[in-house]
């Protein structure tokens, strides 16, 4: 089976979004985490936690764009989730790495699968985008 095969197998498995937002769950959690996990950067550092453990500093220079006020908040949440872990070392100065639990390891796998989509369509969307800036639309 190929990897492509075993990708729509998996999403067919999958329950709807409907059926999601409809089942058992509660509604408050279910919303916080999607907000959680859909924020751009939680993905980012997710995706690069997933590689390895990294300080705070590494973080900073490799996230794109990103504030040390909203690192430092990103991080709190995730940890707060259990999607990342937060360890200090006793040395001098103190070092603190952060890196994602298991949870966050099968969460990383889902933000691959995204982002792999985004690398693959950004042309489209690009193209997309132009088009539809350059016809312009009325508000509704």
């Amino acid at each position: 089976m190929t990897r492509a095969q075993q990708s729509e197998q998996l999403i067919r498995s999958l329950p709807t979004m409907s059926e999601l937002c409809l089942d058992d769950h509660d509604p408050d959690v279910f919303r916080s985490v999607l907000e959680r996990v859909g924020d751009k950067w939680s993905l980012l550092v997710i995706g690069i936690l997933g590689e390895r453990p990294h300080r705070f500093t590494e973080l900073l220079r490799i996230v794109p764009g990103i504030s040390r006020r909203m690192l430092t908040v990103t991080l709190r949440a995730l940890e707060r989730d259990g999607i990342i872990t937060r360890t200090i070392y006793a040395e001098v100065p103190p070092r603190v790495e952060y890196a994602v639990t298991d949870l966050g390891v099968s969460l990383g796998e889902a933000i691959r699968i995204l982002a792999g989509w985004v690398a693959g369509h950004q042309q489209q969307i690009v193209t997309n985008r132009r088009a539809f800036d350059a016809v312009g639309v009325e508000a509704d």
